[in-house]
C-alpha cells in the first residue's frame, strides 16, 4: 500500500503551508464560512449582534479544517461534514469568549474582546448562548452516537478548564497532570472533529480510531504551541493579549520544565518568581541555555507530539487528503518552529 511522506521537512513559513491545506478545501471552507456567518440570524435580533462580533473575526479554523480533512481522506465530503465544522468551531469560538473572561484578555484575533468591550456579564451568557446553540445543532445527525460525542467532548473542553483553574499556582502540578489537563481543554474537540470526520464517511472502526488518535495529538500538541506563544510571542503579530497565563498562575510546559530541570536550592527562588508573576525575570530564565532552555525544550516536545499524531495515520491508505491532513501538522511544526 503507497503512503505519502509522514514528516514533510520545514521549508516554507508556517503561513504558506496553512494557504496550501486551505487551498485544497477551498469550495468547502467557503461552504463552512457561509454557514458560520449565518448562525448569528438564529438569535433573537437583541442579541444578533453579539454573536456575529464574536463568530466574526476569522481564526485559523483549524479544527474545521481537521473534521474536513478527516472526511475527505476517508470519503467523499458532505454537508453533513460540514455541519461538524460549524459546530467544532462554535465550540471553540464559546471558549475563547469564556477564556478571555478568565484571563481579563483585551486582544483576540486583532480586535477587542468580547468582555473588554461589553463586560464580563453578558460575556459570560454569550458563550452560554454559543455552546448552548452547538449542542443544538449537533441533535441534527441521523447517528445519536455523533451527538453525544460532541456533548461529551463540550463536557471535557468545560472539565479541563475547570481543573486548570483548580491548579493555578500550584507548584505541585506534575507535567503528567498538565498533559492530562490540555488533553481534555483542547485535544478532546480536535479529537472528535478528526473522529466524527471519518464517521461520517462510514470510515470502518479502526479506522475511526485512528483519526481520534491523530486529533487528539495534534491538539495537544497545539496546546504546547499556544501556551509557548503565550511566553515567547509578539502581541502585535498575534493580535491577542499575551502573557496572561503566568499572571494567572496557569502552570504550563515551559515553566514545568523550568522547575523540573533546576536544582534543589533554585526551585524556592524560582517558585517565588512565579508566584509573584515575575515574568520578564521567568522570560530570561525559559532561554537560558546553562538551565536547559525550558522554552525550547519545551517546542522540541510539542513537535514531538505532532510526529508522533502524522505517524498515527501510517495505516490508512493515501490521499490526496490525508496528505494535507499530515502537511496540516507539518505548519504546526513550523508554527513551533517560528518561536525559538
Amino acid at each position: 500500500m503507497e503512503v505519502f511522506a509522514r514528516r514533510p521537512e520545514i521549508t516554507t513559513s508556517a503561513d504558506d503551508a496553512l494557504k496550501r491545506v486551505a487551498a485544497t478545501l477551498e469550495a468547502e471552507l467557503k461552504d463552512v464560512e457561509a454557514r458560520i456567518a449565518k448562525q448569528a440570524s438564529v438569535f433573537d435580533p437583541a442579541i444578533e449582534g453579539y454573536v456575529a462580533y464574536a463568530m466574526g473575526s476569522r481564526g485559523k479554523r483549524l479544527r474545521p479544517l481537521v473534521a474536513l480533512l478527516s472526511g475527505g481522506a476517508t470519503g467523499p465530503i458532505t454537508s453533513a461534514h460540514s455541519d461538524l465544522a460549524v459546530i467544532v468551531e462554535l465550540i471553540h469560538v464559546a471558549t475563547l469568549v469564556h477564556d478571555d473572561i478568565i484571563d481579563e484578555a483585551e486582544r483576540r484575533r486583532a480586535q477587542p474582546t468580547v468582555n473588554a468591550r461589553w463586560g464580563n456579564s453578558l460575556s459570560v451568557l454569550l458563550g452560554d448562548c454559543l455552546f448552548a446553540h452547538a449542542l443544538n445543532l449537533a441533535t441534527s445527525f441521523e447517528n445519536v452516537e455523533i451527538t453525544r460525542g460532541i456533548a461529551r467532548a463540550a463536557r471535557e473542553v468545560c472539565s479541563g478548564e475547570i481543573i486548570q483553574t483548580q491548579r493555578r499556582f500550584d507548584l505541585h502540578l506534575g507535567i503528567a497532570d498538565y498533559l492530562r489537563i490540555i488533553g481534555m481543554k483542547t485535544g478532546s474537540l480536535f479529537a472528535v472533529a478528526a473522529e466524527f470526520g471519518a464517521a461520517l464517511s462510514e470510515a470502518d472502526p479502526g479506522t475511526i480510531a485512528v483519526f481520534r488518535e491523530f486529533g487528539m495529538k495534534f491538539g495537544t500538541a497545539y496546546q504546547v504551541y499556544d501556551d509557548c506563544l503565550d511566553l515567547a510571542g509578539d502581541e502585535r503579530t498575534t493580535g491577542k493579549t499575551l502573557g496572561t497565563d503566568l499572571r494567572k498562575g496557569k502552570l504550563t510546559l515551559p515553566i514545568l520544565m523550568l522547575l523540573g530541570a533546576a536544582p534543589a536550592a533554585e526551585r524556592e527562588r524560582l517558585s517565588d518568581l512565579i508566584l509573584e508573576g515575575r515574568t520578564e525575570e521567568i522570560g530570561e530564565l525559559l532561554t537560558n541555555s546553562s538551565r536547559g532552555n525550558a522554552l525550547h525544550a519545551s517546542i522540541d516536545a510539542g513537535q514531538r507530539m505532532i510526529r508522533d499524531a502524522q505517524m498515527s495515520l501510517d495505516s490508512v491508505p493515501a490521499t490526496s487528503h490525508l496528505e494535507s491532513l499530515v502537511e496540516l501538522g507539518g505548519a504546526l511544526t513550523a508554527m513551533l518552529d517560528q518561536l525559538r
